[in-house]
């Protein structure tokens, strides 16, 4: 009996030595002091630098002329009598384009002409018949010698003279106002008899003379007449919001052609509008640079610095724009930077340990991101973070990106 019962109490005793180690070593391998390192962490580091923070925006646009001039239809004006172009015609500013019918016009103005010049007969009557009127007011003052003889025949004759006179004197200044009235309708007549020939507004080269528009009463939807100047090409198209408030004139850009391939032109941002495009918003033809359909887009132009002889109009194009200044910042990659309840943070290993460091940011581009304040240059940034990691850590291994 007393064998069993000894029995009994080593297979318990043995039973718990072999649960107690077990617990031990299950305990050892799961609980790890505070500093040391997670076992497969994989901790990667690079240096924070000092670099030209630059981005390069990219966004496609169409090549379009310097300035263009379309002529329209004008019903008012009635029908066209002459065209004095013709296609790939090079024509200069001024040089004329067409001709409206002004047989009406012509005819009065020969009319108001007419007037003008009996008019002008007309005054020059009246003119030279109060000078003489003057004159022999003159003689008679002059032979007039006594009062007596004055006032009983010579003074009867001067008052006539003079009443006669004035008479004419406002006669005259009738007729020289119906002049002037005749001279400003002659005015009137030849600048519309001049607005109906159609001059070219720019040195340029006519593209297209369409002379079978269809009519209406309002004009035509199409130009008659399409003159684009000589003047290099330049490109337009539209951007997204992100992008606009990042462009500022004169910023450099490389123009790529879809016809050529391995070509490129070199341009200059000329301006961004302040104003969105007619639509308002949502990629269209030109748009660029922004995912989705809910961003506003906003006109651009670039003007083409390199010869554009080989460039047509219409040719589509994508562009380059570098943008960010060339001082040169203390940055990071984007990775390392580690966001805790609105804190930024990130971890720099240091002696073997990694530093908890709430950080200060600024500029940024699609890479990397400026840092103001809590990192130093040439210190090692961990840019493969995670919730494991806590300051004062100790790191033992880990890989150096360049």
């Amino acid at each position: 009996m007393k064998k069993k019962v000894w029995i009994w109490i080593v297979s318990i005793v043995g039973l718990l030595l072999i649960a107690g180690t077990a617990m031990y070593f299950f305990t050892k391998g799961e609980a790890k002091p505070a500093g040391t390192e997670a076992e497969g962490m994989g901790i990667t580091v690079q240096k924070a630098s000092e670099q030209e923070l630059t981005e390069t925006i990219l966004v496609t646009g169409k090549i379009v002329p310097e300035s263009e001039q379309k002529i329209f239809l004008e019903p008012e004006k009635g029908e066209i009598s002459e065209y004095k172009v013709a296609e790939n015609q090079t024509v200069k500013a001024g040089d004329p384009l067409l001709i409206y019918d002004s047989s009406k016009i012509e005819n009065e103005l020969k009319k108001a002409v007419r007037e003008k010049e009996l008019l002008q007969s007309k005054g020059k009557t009246e003119k030279n018949q109060i000078a003489d009127l003057a004159k022999r007011i003159a003689e008679a003052k002059k032979n007039s010698t006594t009062p007596a003889t004055e006032e009983e025949g010579g003074g009867v004759d001067v008052n006539q003279l003079t009443a006669e006179k004035v008479q004419l004197e406002m006669g005259y200044e009738g007729t020289k106002s119906e002049i002037a009235s005749a001279d400003d309708r002659i005015k009137e007549l030849n600048a519309q008899k001049k607005e109906m020939t159609i001059v070219s507004k720019m040195d340029g080269i006519i593209v297209k003379v369409n002379q079978n528009v269809a009519k209406t009463e309002t004009g035509a939807a199409e130009p008659v007449i399409h003159i684009i100047s000589n003047q290099p090409y330049k490109v337009i198209g539209t951007m997204s919001e992100f992008d606009a408030v990042k462009i500022q004139n004169g910023q450099p850009v490389i123009i790529r052609p879809k016809v050529y391939k391995d070509r490129e032109w070199k341009g200059a941002v000329e301006s961004v509008s302040q104003f969105p495009n007619e639509e308002g918003g949502g990629g269209g033809e030109f748009g660029g640079g922004a995912p989705g359909g809910n961003v506003t887009m906003y006109p651009f132009k670039v003007a083409i610095t390199d010869d554009t002889s080989e460039l047509r109009q219409g040719f589509h194009v994508s562009l380059e724009i570098k943008v960010g200044g060339s001082d040169k910042k203390l940055v990071i990659p984007h990775p390392a930077l580690v966001d805790e309840g609105g804190n930024k943070v990130v971890y720099v290993l240091a002696d073997g340990k990694l530093e908890r460091r709430e950080v200060k940011t600024g500029a940024m581009n699609d890479e990397f991101i400026e840092v103001t304040e809590g990192v130093k240059s040439g210190e090692l940034v961990v840019i493969t973070p995670n919730e494991q990691m806590h300051d004062g850590m100790e790191v033992t291994s880990f890989d150096e990106v360049e």
